[in-house]
């Protein structure tokens, strides 16, 4: 069976507008793990062993606040369980995909190839799975590169980078231009406008704990509203 390459090219096209807030994102994530004391060499395992750029800043930012490793790890994975609730959302579209390309996809599922293969799924419903496995590696390559190479470039640059840069910038317009089609349904709406209020008012929180409690109650809240709308329908 010859490769889908018009699927892989389309996927690449879709998440080609990521890259303007990825390299600056990346960046960003480099030139705050070497002021955090990490070496470049351990900020590159760092991202590529990781390779989440929120859950990553989540870590850095625990970690300088010298939190127990418990609550490094408990913050960084409470910011990536979103990824679980991607793999749901994808799973009947890669279920004839063999287990080896499943597990290398689950590597590279980030916020924006969720993004943009869920959109593409919408509009061409009859897409056959190798179809789709190709368009999911396309969408991959304009943002995965970028990711290392920018992560190395600001671990490198370290400090020199100018505050008036404003590099993060990226990590807000990054996750806005990405949630915000997605919110389709009042629990959606709830949830995330929940979510907003709650981590600004438990923001006091030691150790950034409060980004755990609004999480685990914005998505408790926007699940109940859901079934409860489900059962009155």
């Amino acid at each position: 069976m010859s490769f889908p390459l018009p699927a892989f090219l389309r996927g690449a096209r879709a998440s080609l507008p990521f890259a303007v807030v990825v390299i600056p994102f990346g960046m960003l994530f480099g030139v705050v793990a070497t002021e955090a004391g990490l070496h470049v060499w351990e900020t590159m395992v760092f991202t590529t062993a990781v390779f989440a750029g929120a859950s990553q800043f989540a870590a850095i930012q625990t970690m300088q606040e010298h939190a127990p490793t418990a609550i490094v790890l408990a913050t960084a994975l409470a910011v990536n369980l979103r990824m679980v609730m991607y793999s749901v959302a994808l799973a009947p579209h890669y279920g004839g995909a063999s287990r080896t390309t499943r597990a290398v996809m689950s590597y590279f599922l980030v916020d924006q190839t969720f993004a943009t293969a869920s959109v593409e799924f919408e509009r061409n419903p009859n897409l056959t799975t190798p179809e789709k496995v190709a368009f999911f590696f396309g969408s991959v390559m304009p943002v995965a590169p970028l990711w290392f190479a920018a992560s190395l470039a600001g671990a490198m640059i370290g400090r020199a980078v100018p505050p008036e840069w404003a590099l993060d910038f990226a990590l807000p317009i990054t996750f806005l231009a990405m949630v915000a089609p997605m919110l389709r349904s009042l629990p959606h709406i709830v949830a995330a406008g929940l979510s907003i209020i709650l981590s600004l008012l438990l923001a006091p929180m030691p150790y950034g704990t409060g980004l755990l409690v609004a999480a685990g109650l914005s998505m408790t809240a926007g699940a109940l509203l859901d079934a409860w709308l489900g059962g009155r329908a």
